[in-house]
């Protein structure tokens, strides 16, 4: 598949890997001049980067989401737009800083971007739609730096590249790859001279090598399996930062943005979305996505794509193809299923069938959690997942699946037996009711 893309799509060089929790790094290169340790830029995929620490900053307390971004850094204008909507692209800030930067590829320094930021344009009302912004994604990098003390990158190597181990991921590359534009109607390729993009950096800057790219997508699709610590950040806020903020176009509605993460849903009859980005700069092309959900899906699953050509797209479909691949061609081992532990004798009498809303729901205690599903709900969909709450024993909180965040209340009769559930305040009972009480 790599081969053909390299070929079909004329890439001087491409560098791809494969990350699994069960299997070996898998990485291929083909092309001149490139090798595993080469580095390749991934343009915008630095966007999921200082994304994360953004996310740091929030869950250490030191933003949150709703805030003005003139709270946390000093700004001429346009600081009335929120954290949390300039970093899902919804802030309405135009794409770049203000003037001709793709044709002077001289980019502003810290000062500099900030000075002109008065002369950058509010182009769309925000919260409208998507619209997707490089400026934004960089002042957020900025605002990290300044809450941390520092600069961006600073933060970026102390807080993400090393607790992580991704040591080939960097501002400056020590081992880089050549980028070139290739001629549409001839086998030339013309060399795209390096740059440097400065103040907005911390929207496109970084390079790397497919491995290292590979395991940060496998960290965006399952934090858990990446990093068990949660040192970089809780699997929650992961979790948090997948859940879709826009549609990135209002015509096909393929695929959506959440808090600077794309998320790419994938056909079929089961739910799985690709989660991660595309990126470009001149000379290159890259894409690295992970892979969640779908019965052949291994744990932590992530692939990156790179190639020194600025044309051929056929690099940022490579992921989303290798990782259907390998879920199709190469699935998870199937754990065998082993016997457990009844449930506790205070909760027996939740499960089995109840109805609600004139509907029935199976209850179930799978691997010391209670879990329930619309009887007629495809097998495949994913149940609600229920939580005990603190000091009450009869009184559960809804973790995910249908429902989420809600309250599940327990009533008992005279002996302790369930007898009734109020979920999300409706009402379940053995038998079918309707909403008056009568019983069918």
């Amino acid at each position: 598949m790599a081969r053909r893309v390299q070929a079909e799509s004329r890439v001087p060089a491409l560098s791809v890997a494969v990350h699994r929790a069960d299997r070996p790094l898998w990485t291929f290169q083909v092309g001149e001049g490139v090798d595993a340790a080469s580095q390749l830029r991934m343009g915008s995929i630095t966007k999921t980067f200082t994304a994360v620490l953004v996310m740091q900053c929030r869950d250490d307390g030191l933003l949150d989401l709703d805030d003005q971004i003139a709270r946390h850094l000093p700004v001429k204008a346009h600081g009335e737009l929120t954290i949390g909507r300039m970093l899902s692209h919804l802030s309405g800030l135009q794409r770049e800083p203000f003037g001709d930067v793709w044709d002077t590829m001289q980019a502003p320094d810290v000062e500099g971007l900030l000075a002109q930021l008065d002369r950058a344009e509010q182009v769309l009302r925000p919260g409208r739609r998507f619209h997707y912004s490089n400026l934004a994604i960089a002042l957020l990098g900025h605002l990290v730096g300044r809450l941390r003390g520092g600069t961006w990158e600073q933060a970026l190597r102390e807080r993400i590249l090393e607790p992580l181990g991704l040591y080939d991921i960097a501002v400056t590359p020590q081992r880089p790859v050549v980028g070139y534009q290739v001629d549409a109607w001839s086998d030339y390729a013309h060399p795209e001279p390096p740059d440097d993009f400065g103040a907005v950096g911390p929207a496109a800057q970084l390079w790397s090598t497919a491995a290292d790219l590979a395991r940060w997508a496998a960290f965006l699709a399952d934090p858990r399996g990446m990093d068990p610590n949660g040192t970089v950040l809780s699997a929650a806020t992961v979790e948090e930062m997948r859940v879709p903020q826009a549609v990135t176009e209002d015509v096909l509605w393929a695929r959506a943005f959440g808090l600077g993460l794309i998320l790419h849903p994938q056909p079929g009859g089961e739910r799985v979305v690709h989660v991660g980005h595309d990126g470009a700069m001149p000379g290159f092309l890259a894409g690295a996505y992970g892979r969640i959900g779908g019965s052949g899906t291994p744990r932590a699953v992530g692939v990156a794509s790179l190639g020194s050509s600025g044309t051929a797209g056929a690099i940022l479909d490579l992921p989303h193809e290798l990782l259907a691949a390998v879920a199709e061609h190469d699935p998870a081992d199937i754990a065998p299923w082993v016997p457990g532990p009844q449930a506790p004798a205070h909760y027996r009498s939740v499960l089995g069938r109840w109805w609600g809303e004139g509907f029935e729901y199976a209850f179930s205690w799978r691997d010391g959690t209670l879990l329930a599903r619309a009887v007629n709900a495809p097998a495949k969909w994913p149940p609600a997942v229920f939580t005990p709450v603190d000091g009450e024993p009869d009184l559960f909180r809804t973790v995910s699946g249908r429902e989420t965040g809600e309250l599940l209340r327990l009533t008992r009769d005279e002996n302790g037996t369930v007898v009734r559930m109020h979920w999300a305040t409706y009402r379940f009972t053995r038998g079918q009711e309707a909403f008056d009480g009568h019983r069918f």
